[in-house]
């Protein structure tokens, strides 16, 4: 079936809903490497309006992937409700933006339709929203999630601690982390990319950091990120794991690439749990799985089937919202400029995806940041930064002066995330503030780097040499 739309008497028609979402899309470099972009600006406008007029029930109808041939597509629609579908089911994707704007439109509102959103609707919205629409939406929307501590609060704003080291050196790795716990950072994960994809570099890190957080007695998590098998192994010779992490994409195909088997993930899932069942660590919840993905990913896995990367995206995002994570995160800018060439396309990813991810139920977090032969620089991080905090942003990444010295790419720092909590007056996860207070780090709720950091270092100086 063809879509249409007239544009001051000029007709445009789009083949199948593939090509109107990709049509319809803001530009991207990356579809426009696939073939697939808008030519020009008045037959992506006629794309919209054509998209306006598309019925939710219609989209739901067409899934882009065969159900039977995409685990991702199967897995999205086996957890598709009808009844919370209901009261949107009669709406065109323009109704459900102006639903979505709409004042009344509240958390509890979106809360009982969010099951009955699918990502295709959550990406076509998205395309036709303007930037502070997409934040304005995604700011009514808090999604909490639980573990060693509870982040995603009203006015929390959480971080990553990322001290990655390349050669995965452990002394080095430790102090960068007590850096980011001076700072007030490491609520959301003290989480480490690994330089080394081996079980014994994960079990060194993932022990490590237990040791930190056991010896400073700091209520956070830590997670080694490493493919998920190599974490399962680390695990089953004695390594402690907090949070599972694994890189996900949209389709089947894009995660065979990655190593990813949903059947496989969701037994390592239950293996995960029952290790938590038997280790002697305070939970105060039960999610504890950590998800990254980003824009981009199945298209240079040749494995996008035609779909915009956006829309994509968002099915990633569908897929994680079935296994509950504790943590998801876009790494936005980190793929490269074929895919988001610069400040302008990285911003509008970055608040797409929040916005995708908070609609579908997720507890969206977002690496902020650019590779080095992308057109941006500090400054265009700090705009994006600032405004995911507008848009209730759940956590962002504190990487060492901002420079990832083992991934070799730019993101936010320690201290650009303390300075956006004060800006805003918002505060890291309550068991973690309260853990800041109690060291001296944090005074009434705000950073206090004073003369109790040294006793922090001189307790990390034994543990190490210990």
């Amino acid at each position: 079936m063809a879509y249409v739309a007239i544009l001051r008497g000029e007709r445009f028609a789009f083949a199948d809903l593939r090509e109107l979402l990709a049509k319809a899309n803001e530009a991207k470099s990356g579809d426009q490497l696939a073939g697939i972009a808008a030519t020009s600006e008045r037959q992506r406008a006629a794309a919209k309006f054509a998209l306006a007029d598309l019925p939710l029930s219609e989209i739901l109808a067409k899934p882009l992937l065969d159900p039977d041939l995409d685990d991702v597509t199967r897995r999205i629609f086996s957890s598709h409700q009808n009844s919370p579908f209901q009261p949107i089911r009669s709406q065109t994707v323009g109704q459900f933006r102006e639903w979505l704007l709409e004042d009344p439109t509240d958390q509890a509102a979106l809360e009982k339709v969010r099951w009955g959103i699918t990502p295709t609707m959550a990406a076509a919205v998205a395309k036709l929203m303007s930037n502070k629409e997409l934040i304005y939406v995604a700011r009514k929307i808090r999604i909490v999630t639980r573990c060693r501590n509870t982040i995603g609060e009203e006015g929390v704003f959480a971080v990553r601690a990322q001290p990655n080291h390349p050669t995965d050196d452990l002394p080095a790795i430790l102090l960068g982390a007590l850096e980011g716990l001076a700072y007030g950072c490491g609520d959301a994960v003290i989480g480490i990319n690994p330089a080394a994809e081996s079980i014994e570099a994960v079990s060194t890190i993932l022990r490590g950091l237990d040791r930190l957080i056991e010896t400073l007695q700091v209520p956070t998590q830590a997670c080694c990120l490493a493919h998920f098998t190599t974490q399962i192994a680390a695990m089953e010779r004695g390594a402690p794991v907090d949070l599972l992490f694994q890189s996900i994409a949209g389709t089947q195909k894009a995660n065979a690439s990655f190593g990813v088997e949903l059947d496989r993930l969701t037994a390592a899932a239950e293996k995960v749990r029952e290790h938590h069942r038997r280790r002697d660590v305070h939970w105060v919840g039960e999610q504890f799985l950590y998800f990254e993905t980003g824009q981009g990913s199945a298209l240079s896995a040749e494995a996008h089937h035609g779909i915009d990367q956006l829309t994509l995206e968002a099915q990633a995002y569908g897929l994680a919202r079935t296994y509950n994570p504790f943590l998801i995160n876009s790494v936005v800018g980190f793929i490269g400029p074929e895919y988001l060439a610069d400040e302008r396309q990285i911003t509008r990813a970055g608040l797409e995806d929040h916005f995708m991810g908070k609609l579908l139920g997720l507890p969206m977090g977002v690496d902020v940041c650019y590779t080095n032969h992308a057109e941006a620089d500090a400054n265009s991080t700090d705009n994006l930064l600032i405004l995911l905090a507008s848009a209730g942003c759940n956590y962002v990444m504190g990487v060492p002066a901002s420079d990832d010295v083992m991934l070799n790419y730019q993101s936010t720092s320690y201290h650009d995330a303390a300075l956006v909590r004060s800006l805003l007056q918002l505060k890291p996860a309550p068991e973690f503030a309260q853990w800041l207070e109690s060291r001296g780090l944090f005074q009434h709720g705000k950073l206090a780097l004073n003369d109790r950091l040294p006793a922090l270092t001189d307790s990390l100086s034994r543990m190490i040499t210990g």
